[in-house]
């Protein structure tokens, strides 16, 4: 898809932020999930204070795609003590990439990721990994197709469900 724009998100962009958030996030999650646990969840993940903490976060980036100017798509990256595991590691988290559903299957999220990929290169870490709920099976496909492979699990708490999230790495800087 042409015209559309990857730009870094800054506090001011808050209220867009929450917004794309909650939208994504229920387009996504609303159909497998009963409303109590997805209204707890939106409430407490997206609040205004929690988001504008996130954006506040010197090791937190997030980044919006764009077309004609309206926010479709958004990715929230972590590096350091800023990442959900391991903060000790080189590497980078990508804890976030939603799209909009009409924009499913035009290439928004390819362009976030190769946004994320090109920051990971810019810090030069060693690896990108990231969490997708084990019942999320467009997301699995899209990071495996991108090279990801799955070396772990954790939980993830969404209202009073306890999920599982596999975790997914992609190696950056091997040594061949």
């Amino acid at each position: 898809m042409e015209n559309i724009a990857i730009a870094r998100a800054s506090v001011k962009d808050v209220l867009q932020l929450q917004y794309i958030s909650r939208a994504t996030f229920s387009q996504t999650f609303s159909d497998i999930n009963t409303e109590e646990n997805m209204s707890k969840y939106l409430d407490e993940s997206f609040a205004t204070e929690q988001l504008y903490e996130e954006l506040s976060n010197e090791l937190s980036q997030f980044y919006f795609a764009k077309f004609s100017g309206e926010v479709i798509g958004y990715m929230k990256l972590n590096t350091g003590a800023g990442q959900k595991e391991n903060p000790d590691e080189n590497a980078l988290e990508i804890e976030r990439i939603y799209v909009l559903k009409d924009f499913h299957g035009k290439k928004v999220g390819q362009l976030l990721y190769n946004k994320a990929i090109e920051v990971a290169k810019e810090l030069a870490v060693d690896h990108v990994w990231l969490g997708v709920w084990e019942e999320n099976f467009r997301a699995i496909a899209f990071y495996t197709k991108n090279g990801f492979v799955k070396f772990g699990q954790h939980e993830f708490v969404l209202g009073d469900d306890i999920q599982t999230d596999l975790l997914m790495k992609l190696e950056l800087n091997k040594e061949v």
